[in-house]
């Protein structure tokens, strides 16, 4: 565990093509068909972000963020952008089935729930502990908010994630199966998982994390 790393809630300003970059390493395959190509989707990421809907890992001295937890609390998660917004990013022809994959993507939380928007660590720093930092403070924020339970979506290519989050307590709830999906966004199914919040969360014990990919 990298004892130097601090985290923080909040986008710090001027952090947001670093944290929109790290968004799209870790879920470019993903995003990539909804706001893709790259360079216009890191810019889309970066224009929309909701600054008080992350958690962020800063490295020590300079405070560069080395990763990122996004989550949903009522309507909004931490990447943005209305209907109006791909629209006007993509022009009407190209925007419009942008939309419906987007829309698959799309997870509202329910009551006295909060949802992950995504995880993400610079590739340089995993297996450091920085994404079980991120989930510690997650649940922290959930209880805060007086959530019962969090949610989140892996996808069946990330064992690894998975590991992690069951050290984190998360125990699988449902899968669905995607096979549509496959070819398009690299992923056949996605698995729901979740955990109840304590009072007073506190991080596991166990292994530091391994290599963090998308979840949904």
């Amino acid at each position: 565990m990298d004892a130097a790393i601090v985290i923080r809630r909040g986008v710090p300003p001027g952090a947001e093509e670093r944290v929109a970059g790290l968004y799209w390493e870790a879920f470019g395959r993903k995003l990539g068909a909804a706001l893709g190509p790259a360079e216009r989707g890191r810019a889309f990421l970066a224009r929309h972000l909701h600054h008080d809907r992350a958690v962020v890992a800063l490295a020590p001295g300079g405070g560069h963020v080395v990763g990122v937890a996004g989550y949903r609390l009522g309507k909004r998660g931490l990447t943005g952008g209305a209907a109006r917004d791909v629209l006007a990013g993509y022009g009407p022809l190209r925007g419009l089935p942008r939309l419906a994959l987007l829309a698959l993507l799309e997870r509202t939380p329910g009551p006295g729930e909060l949802v992950m928007d995504g995880i993400a660590v610079d590739p340089a720093r995993r297996g450091t502990g920085i994404g079980s930092l991120l989930l510690t403070e997650i649940a922290a924020v959930a209880a805060e908010h007086g959530c019962a339970r969090i949610r989140l979506d892996v996808i069946d290519v990330n064992p690894r994630a998975r590991a992690l989050y069951e050290r984190h307590g998360f125990t699988a709830v449902r899968t669905e199966r995607t096979p549509y999906l496959r070819d398009l966004m690299g992923f056949g199914a996605v698995t729901t998982m979740r955990r109840t919040v304590p009072d007073r969360p506190a991080g596991p014990p166990g292994p530091p994390d391994e290599t963090l990919e998308p979840q949904r």
